[in-house]
């Protein structure tokens, strides 16, 4: 479990127990960072994972308030409901992954697995997120439709919020790894059902983590 995983696990059980109640102003980032032994960028984060839950709100200037001891049942990302961002995400991006693997050129299917050692290579959370879109993004180029690439490149700006916040609080840099290079394997071998299937097993773990974070 990384630290901010930690912080935010810590700081919604303090919630939901009544340690905060509804109301409640949280202590700053400065004094919430010494009581948990962190950094300050790990607090904010952990608390941008909270307000996603939907149990704090921040005002600027005036500091970040308990407004819900219950995790909302609708997570949004972006103002976009993330049931509704997986069922648009499957419409687009498993045909896409198909098309691409009967269609990808050579230097396209090379850009996929530089961006794949990119992504297992970083130590950073935020330019795992920028490459992840990438990648994403490039598999729907490499479909040779432009509408599907700018179908998928138009979702990032929710999609990078959920990755965010998923790969913070759940952990789900290695796994995404393992599932997007079974993606591009798929891909690399011409196999448009091995390559739906593998984003489809994708899209449904990301789901499956969603569901049990709203559970």
């Amino acid at each position: 479990m990384g630290a901010t995983e930690a912080v935010f696990r810590r700081l919604k059980s303090l919630i939901q127990d009544g340690e905060y109640a509804v109301g409640d102003r949280l202590p700053g980032e400065i004094a919430l960072a010494k009581e948990f032994g962190v950094s300050r960028p790990v607090v904010r984060e952990a608390l941008q994972a909270c307000a996603i839950l939907g149990l704090t709100e921040t005002h600027t200037g005036k500091g970040t308030f308990v407004v819900s001891a219950k995790e909302s049942a609708k997570l949004t990302f972006a103002g976009i409901e993330a049931r509704h961002l997986i069922e648009a995400r499957q419409l687009v991006e498993i045909p896409a992954a198909g098309f691409a693997a009967e269609r990808h050129t050579p230097a396209q299917l090379q850009a996929l697995f530089t961006l794949l050692d990119q992504l297992a290579a970083t130590t950073d959370a935020h330019e795992w997120v920028r490459l992840d879109g990438e990648l994403h993004t490039a598999i729907a180029a490499a479909s040779g439709n432009t509408m599907l690439t700018s179908m998928v490149a138009d979702t990032r700006r929710a999609l990078d919020v959920q990755s965010e916040f998923l790969n913070l609080t759940q952990d789900r840099r290695a796994d995404s790894d393992r599932e997007h290079e079974a993606i591009v394997r798929a891909i690399e071998a011409r196999s448009a059902a091995r390559a739906r299937h593998a984003m489809s097993d994708h899209l449904d773990r990301v789901a499956e983590t969603i569901a049990r974070i709203a559970d």
